[in-house]
């Protein structure tokens, strides 16, 4: 328990997980981006800055068309402006590949 003469809040506040420091924990991991352009991309995450900038190697590109179609680009390494993303989903996969996903009910 925490001693009574410092405040609760001081211990809750120091168990938050920062943004930047999940980010870190995802250091050669796969990761699903969505962009704010209805680009979604899947690669291994290889480095980022404070500015949310991504390198990311073995990258798929998933394009959605006006007509709501997916089309598939496979690109070698890549550097995302952290400016247009959107979600970050560790492991995650936008074809439903995602084992950390609980099945629907």
């Amino acid at each position: 328990p925490p001693p009574t003469h410092l405040p609760t809040l001081i211990f809750r506040m120091a168990t938050k997980v920062l943004p930047l420091s999940l980010i870190d924990k995802c250091i050669g991991s796969r990761l699903w981006v969505i962009m704010k352009n209805e680009k979604e991309l899947v690669g291994t995450l290889r480095g980022f800055d404070d500015y949310v900038n991504l390198v990311l190697d073995d990258v798929t590109e998933y394009i959605v068309d006006a007509e709501g179609q997916k089309t598939k680009k496979n690109l070698e390494q890549i550097l995302l402006n952290g400016n247009n993303v959107a979600i970050l989903v560790p492991g995650g996969d936008p074809e439903g590949g995602d084992a950390a996903a609980p099945a629907p009910a």
